[in-house]
C-alpha cells in the first residue's frame, strides 16, 4: 500500500516520473517516460490494482527504447538481392528485368535494370524476428537524370539515411528498386495520365512481389530475421504514390475511372489503359504471362512468389499522392505522412499534377492532408488516434497544422482544417517538395557522365532543377528533416505494430461530459466549449500534478487565459454536475 499512500499524498515519485493527483472520488495518474506522457483516471477503490500493474509496466518501459530511438550504432547491409523478375519497358520493348539484349549490330547492349534491393539490419542484434520496413525511393518513375532531377535511385542520400534510421531503431529494412518508365511527352493529357498510372501500377505489382519474397524466405529459414506479421511500407515522393496505391487499389473499377481511360482515335470509344487480363492484376497475377500471351504479342507480366500473402500493416508517406481519393475505403491499413503544402507535384490537398514544359499530366490527385483526413474519418486510423502522444514532433506537427489553416497549398486550394497523422513541413520556399533530400553538383554530374554516358550539361541541368524545389538545400537541412520525419513516424509505427512502448488505449479520458478545447496547441488562451446548459469548474494541472489554474465556467464558449503559464504540456479537467472531461493541452 506504500505506493497508494504516496499517490494519495500527491507526491512526486522519482526516478520514473509517476505522479498522482487526488480529487474527491478519483485519482489522476500521470506517467512520464522520456518525452512521452500517459494519463489515466481511476476510481480510488480500484487504485491499488491499477497501480500494481502500472509499476510493472513502468519498469518494463525503462528498457523499451527500441523502435522509438536509434539504439544500434551501426547497420549491416546485404546489397543487390534480387527479389523478382518482370517485364521492364525502358528499352521501348518489354524484356525481363536483369536481361541484357543487343541494341545494334556493333555489339552494343542494353540491360533492363533488375528488381533488386539492399537489406539493412541492426548490427549486433540478437532478436530473431524483427518488423520489416519496405522502403521505396523517389524519382517520378523515370531513371535519374533522365527524369530531370538529381535523385531517383535507391542509392540517393536521403533514401539510404532513412533506411539506416529505421534499422538503427531495430527494424529490418528492404530498400527496393521497382520498374520505371512512362512517357511524359505524349501528345494528350489523357495519354500522359494513362502512361503515368501504368507506371504506378507496375511499381505496385513489384512491391507486392517484394513482400511475398520475404514471406517466402521466412518459410525457408528466415535468413533476414523478419516478423511477417509486422510489415510497413515507407515511400519517398513517387515511392509514396506506390505505397498509398498498394494499400488502397483493390478493384477493377478503380483503374477504370474516366481519367485513366484512353480514346480509340478511329472509333472514339473509351477503353482502360490498364486491363488486368493483359497487365495482370494489382497483385501481379494473371495477364499476358509467358504461358498466356496471344501469338504475335509481347508478354507483359511474370507471376512472382505465388501462394504467399501480400498483406501489409501500415503505410508511411513522404510527399506522395494517391491516384484517386475514392480508392481509400474503410478497412484499409493505417497510414500517416509528412508533406509540404508547397509541393507542386503531389499537391497537399487535392488537385491536378502538372510538369514544367509538359503541362497537365493527370487530375484530382490527393496528397497527405486529404488522404489522412479521410483515413481518420473512416476509422482506419483509430489505432493512431486512440494513442497518446506527447513528443516534440507531434507538438510541432499540431502547431504547423493549425498555423496553415486559411492558407493555400501550391495547387490553390485553401486549407480549411487541421488534420491528425500528417506533419506539414512549412519551409517558406515557394515550390518546396522534399526538404529531406540532399544532392551535390559533383555527384550529379558524375552520374550523368560516368554512369549514364550523358554530357555533363545533363547533370548540371538536373542539379539546377533540384534546386528549384529545394533552393536552400544543405546536408544539415536534409538531416534535420530526416530526423523530424523519423521522430514523427516512430511512435506511430510502434502503436500500429503493437510494439513495446505502445500507448494505444492510454489516451485522454473518454469524455463523459460533452466538452472540447481549442485551439490546441494554444498560445495565450484557449476556449472551452460546453453545452449551453452546463456549468462547472475548469482545472489546469502541470505534468508534475500541481494545480496551475482553477476557474468557474458557464455553458457555451469560455475563453481561458493562460498567458501566465509556461510553455509545455498540461492536463485540463472540466467538471460539471453531469460528469467530467480531461484533455491534454500543449502551451506554445
Amino acid at each position: 500500500m506504500y505506493m497508494v499512500a504516496l499517490i494519495l499524498e500527491e507526491c512526486f515519485i522519482s526516478p520514473y516520473c509517476l505522479i498522482g493527483v487526488k480529487s474527491k472520488k478519483n485519482i489522476y495518474i500521470f506517467v512520464r517516460y522520456k518525452n512521452n506522457y500517459l494519463i489515466k483516471k481511476i476510481n480510488m477503490k480500484k487504485a491499488f490494482t491499477f497501480l500494481l500493474g502500472l509499476v510493472i509496466c513502468v519498469n518494463l518501459a525503462l528498457s523499451q527504447d527500441r523502435y522509438l530511438d536509434e539504439v544500434f550504432t551501426t547497420v549491416d547491409t546485404t546489397a543487390n538481392v534480387v527479389y523478382g523478375v518482370n517485364y521492364g519497358v525502358l528499352s521501348g520493348t518489354p524484356i525481363p528485368t536483369g536481361m541484357t539484349v543487343p541494341i545494334d549490330t556493333l555489339g552494343n547492349t542494353y540491360t533492363e535494370p533488375p528488381l533488386a534491393m539492399d537489406i539493412y539490419e541492426p548490427n549486433g542484434d540478437t532478436m530473431t524476428e524483427r518488423p520489416l520496413v519496405i522502403h521505396l525511393h523517389t524519382g517520378t518513375f523515370l531513371p535519374i537524370i533522365h527524369n530531370g532531377n538529381p535523385t531517383g535511385t535507391r542509392s540517393d542520400f536521403a533514401t539510404t539515411k532513412f533506411c539506416e534510421a529505421y534499422a538503427k531503431r531495430g527494424y529490418v529494412v528492404a530498400n527496393i528498386d521497382y520498374r520505371l518508365g512512362w512517357n511524359p511527352l505524349l501528345t494528350t493529357q489523357e495519354e500522359r495520365a494513362a502512361s503515368l498510372m501504368t507506371a504506378v501500377y507496375r511499381a505496385i505489382q513489384d512491391c507486392k512481389a517484394a513482400v511475398r519474397y520475404f514471406r517466402m524466405t521466412y518459410e525457408n529459414g528466415n535468413p533476414y530475421g523478419i516478423d511477417t506479421s509486422r510489415i510497413v511500407l515507407s515511400g519517398q515522393g513517387s515511392g509514396g504514390w506506390v505505397a498509398l496505391g498498394y494499400a488502397t487499389l483493390d478493384k477493377v473499377s478503380e483503374i477504370q475511372l474516366s481519367k485513366f481511360l484512353l480514346i480509340d482515335s478511329a472509333t472514339q470509344i473509351a477503353y482502360p489503359a490498364i486491363d488486368t487480363s493483359i497487365n495482370g492484376d494489382w497483385d501481379g497475377f494473371g495477364g499476358w504471362t509467358p504461358t498466356n500471351t496471344p501469338t504475335g504479342y509481347p508478354s507483359l507480366n511474370m507471376e512472382n512468389h505465388k501462394g504467399y500473402s501480400s498483406d501489409i500493416d501500415m503505410v508511411l508517406n513522404m510527399g506522395g499522392g494517391i491516384g484517386d481519393l475514392s480508392w481509400l475505403e474503410a478497412g484499409d491499413v493505417p497510414m500517416c505522412g509528412v508533406h509540404c503544402p508547397s509541393d507542386a507535384i503531389a499537391t497537399y490537398t487535392t488537385g491536378d499534377v502538372s510538369v514544367a514544359l509538359i503541362g497537365l499530366v493527370t487530375t484530382d490527385i490527393s496528397g497527405s492532408h486529404d488522404v489522412m483526413n479521410k483515413a481518420n474519418d473512416l476509422g482506419n486510423n483509430d489505432v493512431l488516434n486512440n494513442a497518446f502522444y506527447n513528443d516534440v514532433y507531434t507538438t510541432a506537427a499540431q502547431s504547423a497544422s493549425q498555423a496553415i489553416i486559411g492558407t493555400m497549398d501550391n495547387g490553390g486550394t485553401t486549407i480549411s482544417e487541421s488534420v491528425d497523422n500528417v506533419f506539414p513541413f512549412v519551409t517558406g520556399n515557394t515550390y518546396e517538395s522534399a526538404p529531406w533530400e540532399y544532392f551535390d553538383s559533383a555527384t550529379t554530374v558524375y552520374i550523368a557522365t560516368a554512369v549514364l554516358g550523358l554530357p555533363a550539361s545533363a547533370g548540371t541541368s538536373a542539379y539546377n532543377n533540384g534546386l528549384q524545389t529545394n533552393p536552400n538545400m544543405t546536408l544539415t537541412k536534409s538531416m534535420a528533416y530526416i530526423d523530424s520525419t523519423m521522430g514523427y513516424f516512430a511512435p506511430r509505427m510502434v502503436n500500429v505494430l503493437d510494439l513495446p512502448g505502445s500507448t494505444v488505449g492510454i489516451s485522454e479520458l473518454n469524455n463523459k461530459l460533452q466538452a472540447n478545447i481549442f485551439p490546441n496547441p494554444a498560445n495565450d488562451h484557449f476556449v472551452l466549449s460546453l453545452k449551453s446548459n452546463e456549468s462547472g469548474l475548469l482545472n489546469i494541472y502541470d505534468i508534475a500534478g500541481s494545480l496551475m489554474k482553477s476557474v468557474k465556467v458557464n455553458g457555451g464558449l469560455s475563453k481561458i487565459d493562460i498567458k501566465g503559464i509556461d510553455s509545455g504540456a498540461y492536463i485540463v479537467e472540466a467538471i460539471s454536475a453531469n460528469g467530467s472531461a480531461t484533455f491534454k493541452l500543449m502551451k506554445n
